[in-house]
């Protein structure tokens, strides 16, 4: 199940909540139990060990595009 973070605006107190996406609009009491609250928006951040792919060398042999396939005079 996602969590959802939000905030309280009352208290300015940050927390989440797991809940299923169709509820992830609903509204959330914060733990002090005010109702003013707002869903921050939450970033993912995805790492990986592996190496990104080399770049590609630009030049003179072929390649797409009307220029990089010769088709210019």
């Amino acid at each position: 199940m996602p969590r959802y973070e939000y905030r309280c605006r009352t208290c300015g107190d940050t927390f989440e909540l797991s809940r299923p996406m169709a509820e992830s609009s609903a509204p959330a009491a914060c733990p002090a139990g005010h109702d003013d609250t707002v869903k921050l928006l939450s970033t993912v951040a995805v790492a990986s060990s592996a190496p990104a792919p080399a770049p590609r060398a630009s030049g003179g042999g072929g390649g797409g595009g009307c220029c990089g396939g010769g088709c210019c005079g």
